[in-house]
């Protein structure tokens, strides 16, 4: 079962990166997860080097869309920086929180796992990270299911993969999805897909 989420991971000077991740678990009890970054991430050289992780599961499609396209960069010990969105707007959009002295949790999300690797399954793209939680805790309820949200979501997906599938399949990807947020989306909805929408169009 793949648990869409946002990670923080740090390197070994503190500095925070906060990125979107499908990480695979075991079941809606969430025993056990498998983190799969991509080599050329910062995700997986922090894990490489430092070997931890949190991972939060949130309904801020703001934030989701704003890690999709690149544009946070959470700094260490609750600062946000290079957020590229207007400052009185979101600006609570990937600020960090230290937890334990081994972890950067998101000051705002609904729940996360705060993890440390147990061992690595090789691959030439996505190598595996099988992870140990550590510690885990609940912050805020969940919206709840919206069409809106969820839109937003696969097309921030869609938008990591500009590189994969191209611009022109984005667009008419996009296109499907547009309807959902105009009808059932709130602010938040509308402002994330607007940000997608100017990253897909260049």
């Amino acid at each position: 079962m793949i648990l869409e989420s946002i990670v923080t991971t740090a390197d070994s000077s503190g500095v925070v990166n906060v990125a979107p991740m499908g990480p695979e678990v075991d079941g809606p009890a969430v025993r056990q997860i498998k983190l799969k970054p991509f080599r050329t991430s910062r995700t997986f050289s922090n894990l490489r080097s430092v070997g931890t992780a949190v991972v939060h599961v949130t309904d801020d499609v703001e934030l989701i869309a704003a890690t999709a396209i690149g544009r946070i960069e959470a700094a260490a010990g609750g600062g946000d920086a290079g957020l590229g969105f207007d400052q009185g707007m979101v600006g609570h959009l990937g600020r960090t929180e230290p937890l334990l002295d081994r972890w950067h949790k998101l000051v705002d999300c609904c729940h996360w796992y705060a993890v440390e690797v147990e061992a690595w399954t090789e691959d030439d793209l996505r190598p595996v990270a099988t992870c140990r939680i550590v510690h885990h805790g609940f912050q805020r309820p969940m919206f709840g299911p919206n069409r809106g949200k969820h839109a937003v979501i696969e097309a921030a997906i869609l938008v990591t993969r500009l590189g994969l599938i191209g611009r022109d399949e984005v667009r008419a990807r996009m296109g499907e999805l547009r309807p959902l947020v105009e009808k059932t989306g709130g602010a938040a909805e509308h402002r994330a897909w607007l940000r997608l929408e100017s990253a897909v169009d260049g």
